[in-house]
């Protein structure tokens, strides 16, 4: 598409009441994009900017009550709207906020003393260092920074912008409690980062990949898999987090598929009433 960049100012002129020396106003398509709510005030707008900051997107002003559905597609791909409720991801099929879902339910459990099949199965413990490469909407994240406790630390990694900055900032005011540890959010590639740390820097290295077969859970599911990575885990990956791992890397998978079994791993012992399934793996014997 042939675009060219024009000022806000020009884009606002009316057509019809537009000048003969202004050229025809066209903005460049951005892939991702901050604005605020409806309700504009200085406060807001300077939220969104922070928060266009901390991403790196550019931010978009916007009038009292103007509908925000001619950008996308136009200005935008996609728009991080901050609001009095946080910030909600748009895009041209819906929009879903953060929501901690049935982590919240999760993280209630644990408390009371419950076990978790995620905790359990990479025998979580508090002071650990735990590494989640797939964040997505930091359902698992969020257990592990309950299980850790404040003397661990949770680092997640999303490939997507979008996904990152929606998850970085709902974390940002969701109030884990003095019991959970920090949830680090970066915007990064899994693959490359991991190329980037040193032999055994965390206890745990967790991939939750998107698999062939969608996992309904909740009803952010269709637009996760919209702006979610798609590319499957291989070997070489595996094998990488293997080299950072200093006790396991654990891979969740979907039941009644071979996920687990194309990357050499078994099914832990789990629940036959979830669609889901673990495998995990030691650290490799060269770091």
């Amino acid at each position: 598409m042939n675009c060219r960049t024009a000022s806000w100012a020009e884009e606002s002129v009316a057509p019809a009441r537009r000048a003969w020396w202004m050229p025809k106003a066209e903005v460049a398509l951005v892939p991702l994009a901050v604005t605020t709510s409806t309700k504009v005030d200085a406060a807001l707008v300077r939220e969104a900017r922070a928060v266009g900051a901390r991403w790196g997107v550019p931010f978009l002003p916007r009038r009292a009550k103007e509908s925000v559905a001619p950008w996308l597609g136009t200005k935008a791909s996609a728009l991080l709207v901050v609001g009095g409720d946080g910030v909600t991801l748009w895009d041209a099929e819906g929009s879903f906020g953060f929501h901690a879902g049935m982590a919240h339910l999760r993280r209630m459990r644990l408390r009371e003393g419950e076990a978790d099949a995620f905790v359990r199965v990479a025998e979580l413990r508090a002071g650990d260092a735990v590494l989640d490469c797939t964040l997505g909407l930091a359902q698992d994240a969020m257990v592990a920074s309950l299980a850790v406790g404040p003397s661990g630390r949770v680092v997640g990694l999303e490939r997507s912008q979008a996904l990152a900055a929606v998850a970085g900032e709902g974390l940002r005011r969701y109030a884990l409690g003095e019991d959970s540890g920090p949830v680090e959010v970066l915007h990064a590639d899994a693959r490359e980062y991991l190329k980037t740390l040193a032999p055994r820097s965390f206890d745990v290295v967790f991939f939750d990949p998107m698999f062939a077969k969608p996992r309904k859970s909740q009803p952010a599911f269709d637009m996760l898999r919209r702006f979610a990575e798609h590319a499957p885990l291989t070997l070489e990956t595996l094998e990488a987090a293997r080299r950072v791992a200093r006790r396991w890397v654990v891979v969740k998978g979907a039941k009644y598929t071979d996920d687990l079994r194309k990357l050499g791993l078994e099914d832990e012992p789990g629940s036959r009433f979830t669609d889901v399934v673990w495998g995990r793996v030691g650290p490799s014997g060269e770091p």
